[in-house]
């Protein structure tokens, strides 16, 4: 083989280990510098929104997410559990939502959207000392509540009671209806927990 031939092969090598060298370079700077712009764990409890699918959640089924390390519940109210709202209203310490925090959006009976009437989403924690309420969406004491039970949220802590709107009864620990985050309705059946369109999200 000659000298011309051989410093030829050699170049070509060359070129290609730098090339490949020059890509795996490329690829070790750009994956940090891409991570960087995704919002790290501490963004995300500290309040980054957070999108949640509900294409497949159908009417009486509730989802829990997670915004702020907190539980978020998405409920998908059927037209009974939504008739019976209206009803409650003489059995809770604050039916218009006046002393609760919530959108202004959702200050409404439902406490939801105008848009999608049925779907309450609330931060899953008492107003007490911050337990987790289980669900009693069923009406009547077939969960072990009481026979007039008109289906919601029981905190198994103090004993606090809350109905299909996340609104607190009366004669309970819990001093304010539940929270309710600020929310918005992406296509593709998505939801969007921590931004909502007047805060340009």
């Amino acid at each position: 083989m000659s000298d011309s031939t051989s410093d030829h092969g050699r170049r070509r090598f060359l070129i290609g280990a730098t090339s490949a060298l020059g890509a795996a370079g490329v690829v070790a700077v750009a994956v940090p510098f891409v991570s960087s712009m995704l919002p790290s764990a501490r963004a995300k409890a500290a309040g980054a929104p957070v999108e949640v699918d509900i294409s497949r959640l159908e009417s009486g089924m509730k989802l829990t997410s997670e915004w702020r390390g907190q539980p978020v519940w998405v409920v998908s109210r059927t037209p009974a559990m939504l008739e019976q709202l209206a009803k409650n209203a003489d059995r809770l310490r604050d039916p218009g939502s006046d002393e609760s925090e919530q959108p202004d959006y959702c200050k409404n009976p439902n406490r939801s959207t105008a848009e999608h009437p049925e779907v309450l989403v609330v931060v899953g924690i008492c107003t007490h000392l911050g337990c987790s309420p289980q669900d009693r969406m069923k009406v009547g004491n077939s969960e072990g509540m009481p026979d007039d039970w008109p289906g919601g949220f029981f905190c198994p802590c103090h004993g606090s009671k809350f109905d299909m709107a996340a609104r607190v009864f009366k004669g309970v620990p819990a001093p304010t209806n539940m929270k309710i985050p600020p929310h918005q309705y992406l296509a593709g059946g998505k939801l969007l927990v921590g931004a909502d369109k007047s805060k340009g999200a």
